[in-house]
């Protein structure tokens, strides 16, 4: 992010960038310390450049999924007695799929969140509300 934000100063471009984070950083999760941590990091990191880029035209926010079910996420989370606990807490029902995130990133960057950034756009189907 900040390679890409020093090239765009340099430029005179204006744009977004998205960093993507996790639900993660937002709940305690057991045996997750690290990862919970880094990603509150990334969370905060975020938004001090959305503070200091954002004279520059340029919008910083993350997007904060839930499990995603790429080819590793099959693979950590395929097991029924694994998963049913998590998903249980997920009122959709389901973990998102790449294009679940794919597609929020895509809003994020896009004008239609123009006036966006510093934020968190959170993509669980609802695990941080149950």
């Amino acid at each position: 992010s900040q390679i890409v934000a020093r090239q765009m100063i340099a430029q005179g471009l204006p744009g977004a960038i998205v960093n993507v984070s996790s639900q993660a950083s937002r709940r305690a999760l057991r045996d997750h310390a690290v990862y919970c941590s880094t990603k509150s990091a990334l969370d905060m990191l975020s938004k001090v450049m959305a503070l200091e880029l954002g004279p520059h035209k340029i919008r910083v926010n993350t997007v904060n999924p839930t499990v995603v079910m790429t080819d590793m996420g099959r693979v950590n989370w395929s097991d029924p007695q694994k998963s049913a606990a998590m998903i249980s807490r997920i009122p959709l029902g389901k973990f998102a799929e790449v294009d679940d995130v794919v597609n929020s990133v895509l809003f994020v960057l896009s004008d239609r969140s123009a006036m966006t950034t510093g934020s968190s756009l959170v993509v669980d189907g609802g695990f941080l509300v149950s």
